[in-house]
C-alpha cells in the first residue's frame, strides 16, 4: 500500500473525498516517523499506510482515513494531541485520542494496564463508533505482521486479539476481520492445529471446489426456475477457526466435518428472502433444529439472514444462508455499512438508528460502572462479548435480548436493580419457574417479588450478564462489609484486652485512626473490616500501638509455650507461595484451576482458612468479592509436584496407549493413574493423573503426547 493507491481507494466510494486533508496526514506522519523501523526492518511508515488502507476497505470517512495514518504520533513520536488538535481539528484529535493508550499513569501489572487502555478504549468507543474500527484496522495489520516478534509475544498478542478483538469485531458485524483474527491467532496460538487443518482442507481443495461449483449451479437453476431470477447464489469455505471450534465443541475430527461449505442466496426484497427459503425446503430435506430466522430476530449486531441445513447433493449436509442485497453489506461491512458520507447536501454521520445497532455497548458500558477493579472489568467485558444471544419479551412486548444461559435474575436486574434484589421468581409463558430457570429465545418473562428476598452470593453462579453480577456483587459486599467491621471490631477487642488495651478508648482518643493511616486504611471502620477480611491481623495493629519490647512482654504474659509453638510451625511451613504484605497465613490451591508455578495466580482471602490460590484466568476468580483479593506470587524453589489430569484423544489401535506411557516417561514425569476407553468410530479417550512441577513440565508432556503417531487431540482437565 502506497499513498497514491489508498487515494485510489478512498475516491472508488467517496469520489468527493477531501484528499487535501489525507495529503497532509500522510505527510506529517511520514516526517514524525522519519528514521523509525518496524522489527521486520521496514521502514515504520508502512504501518499506517496499511492501517489507513484497511480503514478505507472498510470505507469509513476521511477523518478515520486521516487518523489511521496519524494514530500512532502521539504515542510513539514528539507530537502532541493539542498539535494534532491545532493541525486537522478536533474530530481527528479526538479520534487519534481514543487510539492511543494510556502511556503516564503507574499500573502494578500488565494486566491492570491492558484491562485500564481496554476501558479507555470502550469509553471512546461510546462517544464515536470510529475509535474501534481503527483501532481493528491496526490490530489486523499487526497480526499480519506478528511473526517478526518473540514467541511469547506472539502468544499473548495473539490471545488477547482472540479474547477482545475478534469478538468486538463480531458484534459490530465486520466478519471479513474477524475472520482474519481469528484464523491468524489460531495460527499463533495453536500452530500444529492450524497447519493440519490447512493441510486437510488443501487435500480436498479439488473436491471441494467442484462440489461447490455443482451445488451453486444447482442452487441457481432451481431459484431461477421457480420466479427469483435475479438471484445469486454463492459457496465460501468456512474458516479455519470456525472449522476448530466446531471440532472443539462436538469432539470431532476434520474428517468428520461435512459442512465446511456455506452458500449463499442474496436476493432483491425480504419478502424474496421467505420465497427462497420455500423453494430451498421445498427441494431439499431440511435438518431438523438447523432453521434460524435472524431477519425477523436480527442479531445484536444488526446481522440479518435466513439460516438453514438441507441434505444436499450426494447425500451432504450443506448449509444455506438467504438475504437480501442491503443484508449482504451489512453482514460484511456490519456497522460500517451504515456510515454515511460527506456528500452535496448531506452530512457526514450515522444513519438514524444506528443507536440502535450498538446500543449493546453502552449497555456494556452501564454495567460496568460498579466495577473498580480493572481486571474484574477486562474478564466482565470478555463474557459479555463472546455470549450468544437469546431472545425474550417482557408481558407488554417489549423485546430484550440476553446471552445463552441467562436466567430470570438477570431478566429482572435489566429491569431495575430493586426488582433483581427481590426477585423470587417468574412467571414464564404463564408457568411458574424458579430462579434457576435459563431463558429461551420466544419466552414471556414477568417476575415475580417479595420483599423479604434479599440477593445471595449463590447467585453469581447463575447469573450470566455483568449487570446483575455487578448488582449483586454490590449488595452482597456492603452486607459483608458490615459483617466484616463487627467481626473485625470483636477480634482486635479481644486481642487488645489480652494486652491490656481497650478498644473504646483508642477509638474516642483518635489513637486508632492515627493507625489506620499508617497501615493505608481510609478510616478507623475501614480498618476494622480489613481485620474482619483478613487483610491486616490485629498483630499489626498492636505494632502501631506499643514499642517492640513492650509488646513482647505483654505478648508472653498473654500467651503460653503452646501458642509460640504454634507459630512457629506455621513460620516453617513451606508452600511455594508468597502472599504480599500479609504474614502466618495459611495458603492452598483452587481445586477448580490446579495452579503450577509458572501460570499467572491470583490469591482470596477467607478468614479461618487463610489465602486460597488460583490462577489467573479462573472461573471461580468472577464469583469472589475482589475485596478480599491479595497480591500472590511464586516462589523462586516452589517446584513441589502436584497431581494435574491431561486429557488425550487418539486413535483405537493396539500399542498406541503404551506409545503415550512412553512418552509422559521420557519428560521424565511420573504417572499417577490411567484409564482409557473406546468412545466408537476408532477413537479412544485417555485419561492420565501426572506429577509435575511446573507449567514448563507440562507443557513438555503435552508435547511429547501430540508427536505421538495416532495422537489427535491433548488437553489439560480442570476440575
Amino acid at each position: 500500500m502506497n499513498f497514491t493507491e489508498l487515494v485510489d481507494r478512498v475516491r472508488t466510494y467517496n469520489p468527493t473525498a477531501a484528499i487535501e486533508t489525507l495529503e497532509k496526514a500522510y505527510e506529517f506522519s511520514a516526517q514524525l516517523h522519519q528514521g523509525q523501523t518496524r522489527r521486520s526492518g521496514e521502514p515504520y511508515l508502512t504501518h499506517p499506510l496499511a492501517v489507513a488502507g484497511l480503514i478505507a476497505e472498510m470505507r469509513l470517512d476521511v477523518p478515520s482515513v486521516a487518523t489511521g495514518l496519524l494514530h500512532d504520533t502521539v504515542e510513539d513520536t514528539l507530537a502532541t494531541l493539542p498539535q494534532i488538535r491545532d493541525l486537522f481539528g478536533d474530530e481527528v484529535a479526538d479520534l487519534v485520542d481514543g487510539v492511543t493508550k494510556i502511556g503516564q499513569m503507574d499500573f502494578r501489572s500488565r494486566e491492570e494496564k491492558q484491562a485500564e487502555n481496554f476501558r479507555k478504549m470502550l469509553l471512546a468507543m461510546a462517544r464515536d463508533i470510529r475509535v474501534i474500527l481503527i483501532k481493528l484496522a491496526d490490530r489486523t495489520h499487526n497480526m499480519r505482521t506478528l511473526d517478526h516478534l518473540g514467541a511469547e509475544r506472539q502468544r499473548d498478542i495473539a490471545q488477547e486479539t482472540l479474547d477482545i478483538y475478534a469478538p468486538i469485531a463480531h458484534r459490530l458485524g465486520v466478519y471479513w476481520l474477524k475472520i482474519e483474527l481469528e484464523d491468524s491467532a489460531l495460527r499463533h496460538l495453536h500452530p500444529e492445529v492450524y497447519y493440519q487443518l490447512k493441510r486437510s482442507v488443501a487435500q480436498r481443495r479439488t473436491e471441494r471446489e467442484e462440489y461447490t461449483r455443482q451445488v451453486v449451479e444447482i442452487l441457481t437453476r432451481t431459484v431461477h426456475e421457480h420466479g427469483l431470477e435475479t438471484a445469486q447464489v454463492h459457496g465460501r469455505p468456512k474458516h479455519f477457526y470456525s472449522i476448530y471450534q466446531k471440532m472443539q465443541h462436538q469432539d470431532l475430527t476434520f474428517e468428520q466435518i461435512h459442512d465446511v461449505i456455506a452458500f449463499r442466496v442474496v436476493v432483491d426484497t425480504t419478502a424474496e428472502c421467505y420465497e427462497g427459503l420455500g423453494i430451498v425446503h421445498a427441494n431439499w430435506k431440511p435438518v431438523p433444529g438447523r432453521f434460524k430466522d435472524f431477519i425477523a430476530l436480527p442479531k445484536a449486531n444488526g446481522y440479518q439472514s435466513l439460516h438453514t441445513t438441507i441434505i444436499g447433493p450426494n447425500g451432504q449436509r450443506v448449509e444455506v444462508q438467504i438475504r437480501t442485497h442491503e443484508m449482504h453489506r451489512v453482514a460484511e461491512y456490519g456497522i460500517a455499512a451504515h456510515w454515511r458520507y460527506k456528500q452535496p447536501g448531506a452530512e457526514t454521520g450515522e444513519e438514524p438508528g444506528a443507536e440502535q445497532r450498538y446500543a449493546w455497548l453502552r449497555q456494556l458500558l452501564e454495567w460496568q460502572q460498579n466495577v473498580s477493579d480493572p481486571q474484574e472489568f477486562l474478564r466482565s467485558v470478555k463474557g459479555d462479548l463472546f455470549s450468544k444471544e437469546v431472545f425474550v419479551f417482557t408481558p407488554n412486548g417489549d423485546l430484550l435480548t440476553f446471552p445463552v444461559g441467562a436466567t430470570v435474575i438477570d431478566f429482572a436486574y435489566r429491569i431495575h436493580s430493586d426488582i433483581g434484589h427481590h426477585c423470587t421468581g417468574a412467571r414464564v409463558n404463564e408457568r411458574l419457574v424458579p430462579l434457576r430457570y435459563a431463558l429461551r429465545s420466544g419466552d414471556i418473562v414477568e417476575i415475580i417479588t417479595t420483599q423479604g428476598q434479599a440477593p445471595s452470593k449463590d447467585w453469581l453462579k447463575i447469573v450470566k450478564t455483568s449487570r446483575a453480577k455487578a448488582r449483586i456483587r454490590a449488595y452482597v459486599r456492603d452486607q459483608q462489609n458490615a459483617r466484616s467491621v463487627a467481626m473485625g471490631r470483636e477480634l482486635l477487642g479481644r486481642d487488645l484486652s489480652r494486652h491490656q488495651l481497650e478498644l473504646g478508648p483508642l477509638l474516642k482518643s483518635g489513637g486508632l485512626r492515627e493507625v489506620a493511616t499508617a497501615l493505608k486504611a481510609r478510616d478507623e471502620e475501614a480498618l476494622l473490616a480489613q481485620i474482619g477480611y483478613g487483610r491486616l491481623s490485629t498483630a499489626q495493629v498492636l505494632a502501631h500501638l506499643l514499642p517492640d519490647r513492650e509488646l513482647q512482654r505483654r505478648r508472653e504474659r498473654a500467651e503460653g509455650a503452646f501458642q509460640r509453638l504454634l507459630r512457629f510451625v506455621s513460620r516453617q511451613t513451606k508452600t511455594g507461595v508468597r502472599v504480599s504484605g500479609l504474614d502466618d497465613l495459611v495458603v492452598r490451591f483452587g481445586k477448580c484451576c490446579q495452579p503450577l508455578p509458572g501460570e499467572r495466580i491470583t490469591g482470596f482471602i477467607t478468614r479461618g482458612r487463610g489465602v486460597t490460590v488460583h490462577t489467573y484466568d479462573c472461573t471461580k476468580v468472577l464469583e469472589t468479592d475482589p475485596e478480599r483479593q491479595v497480591e500472590v506470587e511464586w516462589e523462586a524453589d516452589a517446584g513441589t509436584p502436584r497431581p494435574v489430569r491431561v486429557e488425550v484423544t487418539c486413535d483405537d489401535r493396539p500399542g498406541l496407549l503404551a506409545a503415550m506411557s512412553q512418552a509422559i516417561s521420557t519428560a521424565g514425569i511420573n504417572i499417577n493413574e490411567a484409564q482409557s476407553r473406546s468412545i466408537g468410530d476408532r477413537t479412544a479417550q485417555n485419561s492420565f493423573e501426572v506429577m509435575v512441577k511446573s507449567l514448563d513440565d507440562l507443557n513438555n508432556v503435552m508435547r511429547n503426547l501430540g508427536r505421538v503417531r495416532g495422537v489427535r487431540r491433548v488437553r489439560r482437565i480442570r476440575s
